[in-house]
């Protein structure tokens, strides 16, 4: 194993890179607003890269929304961003020349997490990251779930078919419900200030603001629905949620009632590292075997990528 890596967060809103250390300790960061277009995006991602090489960086690990084939270092899908026309992979490397892994974002906060935070020690985890859109990834046995090349699209779990149309085509994803971008949705339609934050959210419910509990619900209420289905399907002994309102959406799942059923009894959890993870998890994939086979318990290993 390598002593350094860069990892590379591409999120909706925010695109965050950072140097970071074989043990998960961020060396050195950089974050600010993403630009969508792909070619600009490319370009902006090369120069983070040029400018945190230094001290051993020898690997780059890339972490991407939407659907990614690992394997192959490419996007699939677009979405709030689309690098799906692009090699990307063949082009940071050819650029950097430096070694470089891409995986699917939820994936790489979900590595970060089982090696260093909320799921140490776990070895069969399910996470969704609620941001702008909704990640999700999933861990068994201790490995990443790729299916034949992109499972783990826990945020396009379905929860109302006659719902709202999805950028990924279909309708009643539970990204159309319960993401950052739904829940400013749910704020307008509610007839609250635009500029209202989770925060306030909250803190008018705790004072009996009918409407910020109808909020609050009509967030929360699909998302439980979605984990239950996760559940269902995977049986984790841990579901956790990260991204930005990862500890918001963990708060007001709290408020919805639920019919008892011990078919969906899993431990719910929120993420450590926060913003942080996936840069951490890009990096430290980075480290390690290709994702094709990746350990996430991340024991030490030889040889190079």
């Amino acid at each position: 194993m390598h002593d350094v890596a860069i990892g590379i967060d591409i999120g909706g809103t925010n695109l965050r890179a950072a140097r970071v250390s074989a043990t998960g300790e961020i060396l050195d960061r950089v974050s600010e607003r993403i630009v969508r277009d792909p070619n600009p995006l490319l370009t902006r991602i090369i120069e983070l890269i040029e400018n945190l090489d230094r001290d051993g960086v020898t690997t780059v690990g890339i972490g991407v929304p939407g659907r990614v084939d690992a394997r192959h270092r490419l996007a699939l899908s677009g979405g709030y961003v689309d690098l799906s026309e692009i090699a990307l992979g063949d082009r940071i490397e050819a650029a950097s020349r430096k070694a470089v892994v891409i995986d699917n974002d939820c994936n790489m906060a979900l590595i970060a997490e089982i090696a260093v935070g909320a799921a140490r020690d776990r070895e069969n985890v399910a996470m969704l990251t609620i941001g702008t859109g909704i990640g999700g990834a999933i861990v068994q046995e201790g490995k990443i779930v790729r299916g034949k090349m992109s499972a783990g699209q826990l945020g396009h779990v379905t929860v109302d078919v006659h719902g709202r149309r999805c950028l990924c085509g279909r309708h009643g994803c539970v990204e159309t419900t319960s993401s950052g971008t739904a829940l400013g949705r749910h704020i307008a339609e509610a007839g609250l200030a635009p500029n209202t934050t989770i925060d306030q959210l909250f803190a008018l419910d705790t004072a009996g603001d009918k409407a910020a509990r109808t909020v609050l619900l009509a967030w929360a209420g699909p998302l439980r629905v979605a984990i239950d289905s996760i559940i269902a399907v995977v049986d984790p002994e841990l579901v956790l949620l990260g991204g930005g309102l990862g500890v918001a959406a963990h708060r007001a799942l709290a408020m919805v009632t639920v019919a008892h059923s011990d078919w969906y009894q899993c431990e719910l959890g929120t993420a450590e590292l926060g913003d942080d993870a996936g840069v951490i998890g890009a990096a430290l994939s980075s480290l390690i075997e290709p994702p094709s086979s990746m350990d996430v318990n991340l024991p030490e290993r030889t040889g190079r990528l």
